[in-house]
């Protein structure tokens, strides 16, 4: 193999595992995200342009955004209130996220991934069963107290539950990435504007034309 081959080769491997790994690292010290509705609209990059770092100040390095509880749903007993660029613009490309995960008595964060982000949670009051599911479709499983961290690894398949039939759990989840994304499998499939088509869902989870109906209806799709 030639010189100009290998030297080819390395090329294309540097270009792939760019294109898997995580978020880029910063080039300054800061990006202060630039936030506005004009910028947004009519710049477009993997990411949030900056400010100039000429008018940065401490006030773009701190929120009070998880501070107080979110709204908990009525379907699944759950809320997610994040800090993101967008009430801390000084996160903008330091490939972070962070997440209040507020979760009622007996109620469920159900299995989903974030294809683009591992996440560390940990619990703060209450008791959860948490647990994931990896490629080889073994599951692990933990009770947690009050004081435990658990990792989930980038892209599988995991769902937080609250044990506690009485007590509402409170955690905080810091994500490897500023956009992680999240794909929540019972949604998707039931409850989105484009619903999975009937006869799909019908083999796929074995059930009847009432049973993809209830589940619609209970899901709010």
């Amino acid at each position: 193999m030639g010189t100009s081959t290998v030297v080819l080769s390395l090329r294309v491997l540097l270009v792939v595992l760019g294109l898997v790994g995580s978020d880029p690292d910063p080039l300054q010290d800061y990006c202060v995200a630039d936030t506005k509705k004009g910028t947004r609209e009519n710049f477009y990059c993997n990411g949030v342009t900056c400010i100039n770092p000429e008018i940065v100040n401490t006030s773009h390095f701190v929120t009070s955004a998880l501070s107080k509880p979110g709204k908990i749903g009525t379907v699944l007993g759950f809320n997610v209130t994040l800090a993101t660029i967008f009430n801390l613009p000084g996160m903008n490309t330091q490939g972070l996220t962070m997440a209040r995960i507020d979760i009622g008595p007996n109620s469920l964060v159900p299995p989903h991934s974030h294809p683009r982000a591992s996440e560390v949670a940990i619990l703060l009051k209450g008791s959860l069963l948490v647990g994931f599911i990896n490629t080889s479709n073994h599951l692990f499983t933990q009770n947690l107290k009050s004081g435990d961290c658990f990792v989930f690894p980038r892209g599988m398949i995991h769902f937080l539950y609250n044990t506690d039939s009485k007590v509402q759990a409170l955690a905080v989840s810091g994500l490897s990435s500023q956009n992680p994304g999240v794909q929540m499998a019972s949604l998707a499939a039931f409850a989105n504007g484009l619903a999975m088509p009937d006869k799909v869902s019908k083999k796929l989870f074995q059930i009847n034309d009432q049973d993809v109906t209830s589940i619609r209806t209970s899901l709010g799709g």
